[in-house]
């Protein structure tokens, strides 16, 4: 049976280079986002309309993804949201925060959970069903950005989302990871391109380039390869050398 592979958020940038190695790799794709009646310019990969911000969306996309396709082997929770502008932590508008905190952080959580209720029950009846679950986060989780600090508490909170989940399926043997992009070049960072290029240039990162989506799909083959099972739990830093600690 060809294994199954969902990646939320999937239509472009980091989700779509995702979606695109998965595909490469032999898995049946499935991406999700919010608009209605999208269609991809790759026929090969499904595309599913699933809102994070909605449970009953998060439940309905899970429930379908099972009874068409029979199981999940890969979930890769990349839908994410900036706020809706750019602003002063002292000035954070309650609908800014909710939106960004209920989409990121909640829309993983739930998201993991309906997978891993599903990939429990699946495993106790079909041999060699190995899922995994990874959860992309963001050097936000531990850096500060005070002019958007409802995405940083968003990302911070995957980082426990990712340690409770890998605790609680380590005993049923489903590793769940998370992936901390840096500075990577999609549409949420082209208004402020320019700023990282000089950042980067002037030594930000030791690695003197900004990041693409296809480092992060690297990142997520390597966890799904099967090699890195028993390191539940890790967190995998793509951000150049952004997290190494330098004097």
């Amino acid at each position: 049976m060809i294994k199954t592979a969902l990646v939320t958020g999937g239509r472009k940038g980091i989700g779509r280079a995702v979606a695109e190695r998965l595909l490469s790799e032999g898995y049946e794709v499935i991406v999700t986002g919010r608009s209605k009646n999208i269609e991809l310019d790759n026929t090969r990969i499904a595309y599913v309309q699933c809102d994070n911000a909605d449970l009953n969306s998060i439940k309905n996309t899970m429930d379908f993804i099972f009874e068409k396709y029979g199981r999940l082997d890969v979930l890769v929770n990349n839908a994410g949201i900036a706020p809706l502008e750019r602003t002063d932590i002292l000035l954070t508008s309650p609908e800014s925060f909710d939106l960004v905190v209920t989409t990121n952080l909640r829309g993983t959580f739930f998201m993991c959970q309906s997978a891993a209720g599903k990939m429990i029950k699946l495993k106790e009846s079909l041999p060699d069903y190995n899922p995994r679950i990874i959860n992309i986060s963001s050097v936000s989780a531990y850096t500060s950005s005070t002019n958007r600090g409802e995405y940083c508490i968003s990302k911070a909170g995957i980082s426990m989302v990712t340690q409770l989940f890998a605790d609680r399926l380590a005993d049923c043997s489903i590793p769940v990871f998370e992936i901390r992009p840096g500075i990577i070049l999609t549409d949420m960072i082209e208004p402020v391109r320019d700023k990282y290029e000089k950042l980067i240039a002037g030594g930000l990162t030791p690695m003197k380039r900004i990041g693409r989506p296809e480092d992060v799909a690297d990142c997520v083959s390597a966890l799904i390869s099967g090699k890195l099972d028993f390191a539940t739990g890790q967190i995998i830093n793509c951000d150049g050398g952004f997290s190494i600690r330098r004097l």
